[in-house]
């Protein structure tokens, strides 16, 4: 399972550990991932995610999952969310 959040695409970062003597060893910075599900008001339906916390918080900020499916970056997005985006997107075509 590759450590990348499934809606912002954020994903390992590599550093330094620094050490007192300014001795450096590389290092990997992982992103605080979570798995959560997340409901569509749109589509009354769960969908289980594995997100980083930072995106879970911009989820709750923008209102939940459709308003973030709606404003988010085709690019960013797995597979996975990228199909939840269609769906959303269509059922909300459907609606208006």
């Amino acid at each position: 399972m590759s450590r990348v959040c499934e809606l912002t695409g954020k994903g390992p970062m590599t550093g330094n550990n620094v050490s007192h003597a300014k001795n450096r060893t590389r290092r990997r910075f992982l992103p605080n991932l979570s798995d959560v599900t997340l409901g569509s008001d749109t589509l009354d339906r769960r969908f289980k995610l594995r997100i980083s916390n930072a995106a879970l918080r911009t989820v709750d900020h923008r209102g939940g999952l459709d308003a973030f499916m709606a404003k988010a970056k085709d690019e960013e997005l797995s597979e996975k969310a990228l199909k939840i985006k269609k769906e959303i997107a269509k059922a909300q075509a459907a609606q208006a």
